[in-house]
């Protein structure tokens, strides 16, 4: 596992599992070889030498004023889903994360940037008679009222339906799903730890800022799945509710970010994960920050 010292706080990267080659042009359509050529930087942690994108699904797991905060909680195990690279994995994430200090019981808090079935999956796990349990029993879990809101009320096709009804209902139903209004400039709900509204992917997605000591960090969720968005952020995903605005919510972050000594964490991003961002001419670049510990990454065939 990885770790980064924010001040006092302490994150610690918990591996799920890293996507397969054909993710990256299924995400991220408009990230060609050409374009990814265009940024050598890129190479090799973030992209290989035929441009193919590296993406991972990972939580982070903070250790923050005696809380144990888990933001987002991946795609989990046993659940069926449409994208072949999610449906029924089998990975020891759990053991991951015991092993980093939070076990299932321990952690209080649980943050979801917003729900897709990539970033809610461990919020459950089934129970002897087959029913979908919450798997942090003692913690609360927050989410913005917006995202809430849109998903709750809106018509859906079958595999939204179905992530729903087995990782976010049965939390609600166990009276453990807390509501946040976010504000425009952000909403801290712990001590250092701040929602801020990243609207675009989702209509209530939220980026997770951290401060303690002078230091700061930004968790991105999907406003950013890679680091080529910083090299063309006009690249958007396939899965933009509204592109346009994602475009407009992942170019105002950058540029408040830029020169700056804010760590920026992606949310799908490879080892290192962690960054500083850069302007590179009209636009920007990522320059690693890989923190401290032994990383033991989850490649796509760990799965048990």
């Amino acid at each position: 596992m990885s770790r980064w010292e924010i001040g006092d706080i302490t994150v610690h990267r918990i591996d799920e599992i890293a996507l397969p080659a054909a993710t990256g042009p299924w995400l991220l359509p408009d990230a060609t070889p050409q374009v990814v050529a265009r940024h050598p930087w890129l190479e090799p942690d973030f992209a290989g030498a035929d441009g193919g994108l590296r993406l991972a699904v990972h939580s982070f797991a903070l250790e923050i004023g005696g809380l144990r905060v888990l933001v987002d909680t991946g795609i989990g195990n046993g659940k069926n889903r449409a994208n072949p690279a999610w449906h029924q994995l089998d990975t020891p994430y759990l053991e991951r994360l015991t092993a980093a200090g939070f076990a299932p019981s321990d952690v209080d808090l649980v943050i979801l940037t917003h729900l897709h079935a990539d970033h809610v999956g461990w919020n459950t796990r089934p129970a002897a008679d087959g029913s979908w349990q919450p798997t942090f029993t003692g913690a609360r879990y927050l989410t913005a009222r917006t995202e809430y809101s849109h998903w709750d009320g809106a018509e859906l096709e079958e595999s939204r339906r179905q992530m729903l009804d087995d990782s976010v209902r049965p939390v609600h139903e166990h009276g453990l799903l807390d509501l946040v209004d976010v504000a425009s400039e952000g909403t801290e709900v712990a001590p250092g730890l701040t929602l801020v509204p990243t609207p675009g992917h989702t209509p209530g997605q939220v980026a997770v800022v951290l401060n303690s000591g002078g230091r700061s960090a930004v968790i991105t969720g999907d406003c950013v799945h890679h680091p080529v968005q910083l090299a063309e952020p006009a690249v958007g995903s396939c899965v933009d509710i509204d592109p346009a605005q994602a475009a407009r919510t992942r170019a105002r972050l950058l540029e408040q970010l830029a020169d700056t000594d804010t760590l920026l964490l992606g949310s799908h991003f490879p080892a290192p994960t962690g960054g500083l961002v850069r302007r590179d001419g009209d636009a920007f670049r990522l320059v690693p920050q890989p923190g401290s510990g032994t990383s033991a990454s989850a490649s796509a065939g760990d799965q048990r």
